[in-house]
């Protein structure tokens, strides 16, 4: 049963005052949690000397064990806000899906289209696992697995030919056929051509972002080449990764194939994560995708 727009402000309005309780909630367990991180330098401080060691050691356990589980309960309460924060963003696209399939499709224009993409790059989550968890599916570098069926409104690359040309473009999920094609839009309104495709024509972009300082190895190491969407542009070339992100809120600096240079590539480039995606074998791709 499709979302109607009062139902959709009505759960947007839940979530957000559900974000508000636990962000109080957090900020109250911070406070508390202060004074027991207080208590554990204090004891350090005295523990100057073996044999005071020994009188303080096992209340520096206890204090460790209680500021071990007061750290648990923080994250446990700003995992719960961002899965409400997910939820919101659920609701809206959903919203928005439903919009565009009555034929109220928003004309954005090509600036603002920038813009979008931009904030679509900065806000997308970050992946934060718990020990032993290993970054999943689409986050970072990691492709897709083989049996992955993108869902209405996500953001893919399609392979799309225009008049004698293929390129790779930006684009959105209308519907997954039962011919095992994708129907996916152009989200550049100056074409706003609607595609069907083959599954080998689609590569679905990253769902988060990956953490170089905690899970490096899900990002394209150094020397890759890789498909990117050059700046300011609804298109992807290929490229070369020149440096990592240091910082999750960092991108990739790139260098892509460019003829008109005389090394044969650009200037380095800074693309954030959400853009830059494995190379698909095609034998047409290195005749078509350099600027």
């Amino acid at each position: 049963m499709p979302l109607t727009a009062e139902a959709a402000t009505l759960q947007v309005q839940e979530r957000l005052k559900a974000i508000q309780s636990l962000i109080h909630e957090l900020e109250n367990e911070r406070r508390r949690n202060e004074g027991n991180i207080n208590n554990i330098l204090k004891v350090q401080g005295r523990m100057g000397t073996e044999d005071k060691s020994m009188m303080y050691q096992h209340k520096v356990k206890a204090l460790y064990k209680a500021g071990i589980t007061d750290c648990l309960q923080e994250e446990n309460l700003i995992r719960q806000a961002l899965q409400k924060i997910h939820e919101i963003r659920a609701i809206r696209n959903e919203r928005r899906i439903e919009a565009r399939n009555a034929g109220n499709k928003e004309t954005i224009r090509r600036g603002a289209l920038m813009v979008m993409l931009e904030i679509s790059a900065q806000t997308l989550p970050l992946f934060v696992g718990k020990p032993g968890e290993k970054p999943p599916p689409l986050c970072g570098a990691i492709p897709a697995e083989s049996s992955y069926i993108a869902k209405p409104g996500d953001m893919v690359a399609a392979l799309v030919k225009v008049t004698d040309q293929e390129n790779w473009i930006i684009a959105e999920v209308v519907q997954f056929l039962s011919s095992q094609k994708y129907e996916v839009d152009d989200i550049d309104e100056e074409q706003k051509d609607r595609h069907i495709l083959s599954k080998r024509r689609i590569v679905p972009l990253p769902v988060m972002r990956a953490n170089p300082e905690t899970d490096a190895h899900a990002l394209f190491p150094k020397g890759t080449t890789v498909m990117a969407l050059y700046p300011q542009t609804t298109c992807f070339y290929k490229a070369i990764v020149n440096s990592l992100p240091t910082t999750a809120t960092e991108g990739y600096e790139l260098l892509f194939e460019d003829p008109g240079y005389p090394e044969g590539y650009s200037p380095p480039l800074h693309v954030a994560q959400r853009y830059v995606i494995s190379i698909k074998p095609n034998k047409k791709f290195s005749a078509t995708s350099t600027l």
